[in-house]
């Protein structure tokens, strides 16, 4: 299991458009993928569960991933998230 902080810089936060992107980067690996949130933990490869996670510009969320292809699968959201998701 691996984990690393991150600073959202959307201006927007994780709305749909960039939930959808993180979403799309996640599903590309085997490993569990969840960030955590305020003492809530979501699935970084649900759309739902992501803006449920109601993440807004600014805050900082963990990524934690576990399994065969963790370390790559960390390196990827990490840096989608720091790309600024498409936006």
């Amino acid at each position: 299991m691996v984990s690393q902080k991150v600073i959202i810089k959307n201006p927007t936060g994780l709305h749909l458009r960039p939930a959808g992107i993180l979403c799309k980067e996640a599903m590309q690996y085997k490993s569990l993928i969840t960030f955590t949130f305020k003492d809530n933990t979501a699935n970084a490869k649900s759309v739902l569960s992501v803006l449920g996670a109601c993440v807004k510009s600014g805050d900082e969320i963990e990524f934690i991933c576990d399994g065969e292809d963790e370390v790559e699968a960390l390196a990827a959201v990490v840096a989608a998230v720091e790309d600024g998701l498409g936006e």
